[in-house]
């Protein structure tokens, strides 16, 4: 039975390109997203026309027990020995005023309550197992707040203190959690293509992408999220960030 790699937020960016890298690499793939089925099931005969194995599964995580019921039904597959939580809480940038409650709430029930209910319901079968590797995307938003970013600013901050807690309390016990935050923009057309626009998505891959290098290549990254998964337990990397070469740092740039 081979071990799975689960992916929750599998678009076509960074989580595909995770799953489509641990696929290869030997992984059951169990690739997740809230909608868009036929993409879905586009990424998974991607991964398996190259020799890989990967299933789809159309998962609302917002949803009460749908994370639980995922990892029920991922379990049958095979054991979870890795699982990339990769739900953005991105909303745009809104003023106080312009921002609901509810707007607000949600980016904290994808960000921050999402990552506590899987390891709530996962955690425990890692742990038995003898442990198991977790996987968080994370954004500049997590170390640096900004006007209008009230909301994921909130969320992925607390996805970090929560990634730090659930180290401090399960490293011991053989789980690896990663905090990996993406400082730059990710060359991805369901992401950042969607933020823009198709033609300034266009204009930009023509200044700073393809052969530029400027923007964070999804390939590329799934290389750095399968390498810390592999780590010694002596060495464990529990918190990193990515960048394009010609980015400045977070730390680099005026508020």
């Amino acid at each position: 039975m081979k071990k799975v790699c689960l992916v929750i937020g599998a678009g076509a960016g960074i989580g595909g390109s995770v799953g489509k890298k641990f696929a290869l690499e030997g992984y059951h793939a169990a690739l997740c997203r809230r909608s868009d089925a036929e993409g879905l099931n586009t990424l998974v005969e991607g991964i398996e026309k190259l020799g890989g194995s990967a299933s789809g599964h159309l998962v609302n995580a917002v949803k009460e027990g749908a994370i639980e019921s995922l990892v029920e039904e991922v379990e049958k597959i095979g054991p979870i020995d890795v699982v990339l939580f990769n739900l953005g809480a991105q909303i745009g940038n809104r003023s106080l005023d312009d921002t609901a409650l509810k707007t607000f709430e949600l980016g904290w029930q994808m960000a921050c309550f999402g990552l506590f209910r899987l390891a709530k319901v996962l955690f425990p079968l890692m742990e038995a197992r003898g442990g198991g590797t977790v996987l968080v995307t994370s954004a500049t938003a997590a170390v640096r707040g900004n006007a209008g970013q009230h909301s994921h600013a909130a969320a992925m901050g607390g996805r970090r203190m929560l990634c730090q807690t659930l180290n401090a309390e399960y490293a011991s016990r053989g789980i690896h959690i990663a905090h990996i935050l993406i400082d730059g923009a990710v060359d991805a057309p369901d992401t950042l293509g969607k933020m823009l626009g198709p033609e300034m998505y266009a204009e930009l891959r023509k200044t700073r992408g393809m052969e530029h290098d400027g923007l964070l290549l999804p390939e590329k990254m799934a290389e750095t999220y399968f390498h810390v998964s592999q780590q010694h337990r002596s060495a464990w990397t529990h918190e990193l960030d990515l960048r394009a070469f010609s980015d400045l740092a977070w730390w680099n740039h005026a508020p």
